[in-house]
């Protein structure tokens, strides 16, 4: 499924077509000067449903008017279309990275057309771990911090700790996997329901995170889910909250052991998830402020294309 957005101007000149390509969506942006956003675009077209040699093709196809109508564009992207299983494996830049490591780190090359393609290293620390990402590093740039504890909620959550501008580490947390897992393949898919009452839901997510804490461990209070549902203490709609606030809360817990307590807590989020780990955080008496995920990746990526030499078609328009 595709969606386009409408221009939010008519008068300013693109700089850059700005992508956001993941395991499962495809978004793109049309980008003015100073980051404004002039157009946008979404598809199902995740790098995991597209074939290594389709990758232009999908890339054409869904940002055709905007590459005809401005020859030489240039189009930066980061995301999973840089991994191994991408489009092109980029090398990880390791920690500790600014904008000026990230941008050197990038891969450029032409498609069809005369279009220049630049795609962003994810990263990778330097400890026994070897923890990774690809992507959040262009969000965590454009998220204006020098000092703090940057939160990004997903599939794969990232904990990471920005120094003078710098991302010196970061640790990731399975958590919204775990939660399809248990909620979609596990004994507790058989008992849930999806929630239809948002106080009623409100209510489950902070048991569950209230659970996390508690004796006996997620894996013990997981099964909670089942047998409040059978002994008629939970509501079978409420099994879903109940998981998210139980896992959620465990990562919450475990994260702030690991991230330095002197650090403000920033968290780049939206919607629901936004209000929930900034409930979970603040439970734990730390304050948060919150980012735009989708401001924060544009405004990254045009950091990095005007660090680096081989975007240098960005700077110039």
């Amino acid at each position: 499924m595709n969606s386009r957005g409408t221009s939010a101007s008519g008068t300013q000149q693109p700089v850059c077509v700005a992508v956001d390509w993941g395991t499962t969506r495809f978004r793109a942006h049309l980008v003015g000067e100073d980051g404004v956003l002039l157009d946008s675009v979404a598809s199902d077209d995740g790098m995991s449903h597209v074939d290594k040699a389709a990758f232009e093709g999908v890339l054409t196809r869904l940002c055709a008017p905007w590459l005809s109508a401005h020859p030489g564009l240039p189009v930066v992207m980061a995301g999973m279309v840089g991994s191994r299983n991408g489009w092109r494996e980029v090398p990880y830049v390791t920690c500790p990275a600014g904008v000026s490591e990230i941008a050197a780190g990038l891969m450029s090359f032409e498609i069809a057309g005369g279009t220049r393609v630049h795609i962003v290293p994810g990263l990778v620390t330097d400890d026994a771990a070897a923890d990774v990402m690809r992507g959040e590093e262009t969000q965590i740039l454009g998220a204006g911090v020098d000092d703090a504890v940057v939160v990004l909620p997903g599939t794969h959550s990232k904990w990471a700790t920005v120094r003078h501008g710098r991302i010196e580490t970061f640790r990731t947390f399975m958590t919204g996997e775990i939660f399809a897992l248990l909620t979609r393949q596990s004994v507790l898919r058989l008992l849930g329901e999806p929630p239809h009452d948002e106080a009623a839901a409100r209510a489950a997510f902070a048991i569950g995170l209230t659970a996390a804490s508690a004796d006996g461990g997620i894996l013990n209070r997981a099964f909670h889910a089942r047998t409040g549902v059978l002994a008629g203490r939970m509501a079978p709609q409420d099994v879903e909250p109940y998981v998210s606030g139980l896992l959620i809360g465990a990562e919450v817990g475990e994260a702030k052991r690991l991230v330095p307590a002197d650090l403000p807590i920033v968290l780049v989020a939206g919607g629901v998830v936004a209000v929930n780990y900034r409930f979970a955080i603040e439970t734990t008496g730390s304050r948060v402020t919150l980012v735009d995920p989708e401001r924060s990746f544009v405004d990254g990526l045009l950091r990095i294309a005007r660090h680096s030499r081989e975007a240098a078609d960005v700077h110039a328009r």
